[in-house]
């Protein structure tokens, strides 16, 4: 079945993001012969964050492949134009995850001979920084990706900066704007496949003015696809810089 359903989609020249969207209505079998074509993706992936090759044997292979899964059952147009950059955002997130929960990274061996408090002490010190530096990996991804989806509506993250509002109130108004857009179904189909902001669905549910909200059209994307996407760094970062 899935290899009748990737030559129908090749011959019609479908890309593999209209591969995903049809194998989500398919069985777990076909879900798997799919997930075991793109293995050699999973394990790079993985062995890349890991900083070694990740065999099968790893526990970290078992993280990547259910993260892998998770990536098609949650993939859709308004998760970006390129399904395995999304799949890699997913897969190094619950990578990461998996360090900071697992004990077994906690256990940092040390060299040198300290009394138990001061053990602890620098073993919490270097696990602090070990977890800190998975972080800045996690928010790399977050912000490639999230530049990635900010091209498609012609947007910049220069041009994200410029924009911004300026004053606490704007903001507060700009982010309910935002809630609502994210919150209606019918509002975020127009904004995806449009590429514009639903300006007569949304007259009717704002008080702020059309000039207004063409003013601020970049930042109302730019957040409407944080909150979709539900970056973990960028929503905490960017609601704070105001």
């Amino acid at each position: 079945m899935l290899l009748t359903i990737f030559q129908t989609l090749y011959k019609r020249k479908e890309k593999i993001e209209d591969i995903v969207l049809t194998i989500q209505q398919s069985s777990s079998k076909e879900i798997d012969d799919f997930i075991l074509k793109y293995e050699p993706f999973i394990t790079k992936t993985i062995s890349t964050i890991c900083g070694k090759y990740i065999t099968r044997q790893d526990d970290e292979y078992s993280i990547g492949l259910s993260a892998f899964h998770e990536a098609i059952e949650l993939y859709s147009y308004k998760k970006g134009a390129s399904f395995l950059s999304f799949a890699k955002l997913i897969i190094k997130r619950e990578i990461i995850d998996y360090f900071r929960k697992e004990s077994k990274y906690q256990n940092i061996t040390l060299d040198r001979q300290e009394s138990s408090d001061e053990h602890e002490q620098y073993d919490h010190h270097v696990y602090n920084t070990y977890i800190k530096n998975f972080d800045e990996i996690n928010r790399k991804e977050e912000i490639i990706h999230f530049n990635e989806m900010l091209n498609q509506f012609g947007i910049s993250l220069e041009n994200l900066v410029k924009v911004s509002p300026k004053h606490e109130d704007t903001r507060e108004q700009i982010f309910s704007v935002v809630d609502i857009i994210t919150s209606d179904e019918e509002m975020l189909a127009i904004l995806y496949k449009k590429k514009k902001l639903p300006m007569k669905l949304l007259e009717d549910k704002v008080s702020l003015s059309r000039k207004t909200l063409e003013n601020h059209r970049k930042f109302i994307i730019a957040m409407c696809i944080i909150t979709v996407n539900e970056y973990k760094y960028l929503q905490t970062y960017i609601k704070r810089e105001g």
